[in-house]
């Protein structure tokens, strides 16, 4: 690993609105960096925390793993007041403008990388949970941020609009599981696992259809 690297979590605490429903989540944010500069992934719920985790450090970007509002939420005032640019996947703008209708973000790419503290985070394009989604990978940690498309045991959500279950499954049989299996999986909600504990479920989880 890069001298100095490290990834740091915030969690924060607020609502997910999709579909007429809303439901209480807790959200991982990931900070990427060393003592001079960040990647922020996602933009949950509460700048003040975010902020106060990045301490004064150059960011980069605020990287949003998809635009479900509770991954996006701050995201436009976290890249004013840090001048920053806030970046999304394109296939997501509708989800955005649900939540910022005003505000504009800077497009992403599958296979764009995103260079911070001597080292680069990989965008990897998994549409599923949503369209645009997307995962980090950082080769020399071993770290994937995997957003809301792997988690420990199993995948995304996939039974509200925009999402599919064939098109995650296919994300990450075909993106994910090459990667080395003991890649950690920083995840959007809940606990931490690797490439090697999810792969050999694979089968489970299209038994089970989600």
């Amino acid at each position: 690993m890069v001298s100095g690297l490290r990834i740091e979590r915030v969690v924060t605490s607020g609502v997910f609105e999709l579909d007429g429903g809303s439901w209480a989540v807790d959200n991982n944010i990931w900070l990427v960096g060393d003592d001079e500069e960040v990647v922020i992934v996602d933009a949950a719920h509460d700048e003040k925390a975010i902020t106060d985790a990045v301490d004064g450090r150059n960011v980069v970007a605020v990287v949003c793993t998809h635009g479900h509002n509770d991954h996006v939420t701050v995201a436009p005032a976290l890249a004013a007041n840090l001048h920053a640019p806030a970046l999304l996947h394109p296939g997501d703008q509708e989800l955005w403008e649900m939540t910022h209708p005003d505000r504009k973000f800077w497009p992403v790419q599958d296979g764009e990388r995103i260079a911070v503290a001597g080292t680069e985070l990989r965008v990897v394009h998994t549409p599923g949970h949503s369209p645009g989604s997307v995962c980090l990978y950082l080769p020399e940690a071993g770290a994937l941020f995997s957003g809301d498309t792997l988690f420990s045991g199993g995948p995304g959500a996939t039974g509200r609009s925009f999402s599919d279950f064939p098109t995650i499954v296919s994300s990450i049989r075909d993106r994910l599981l090459e990667l080395p299996a003991a890649t950690k999986v920083h995840t959007g909600h809940g606990d931490a696992t690797t490439i090697g504990d999810e792969a050999p479920h694979l089968s489970e989880w299209i038994a089970r259809g989600h």
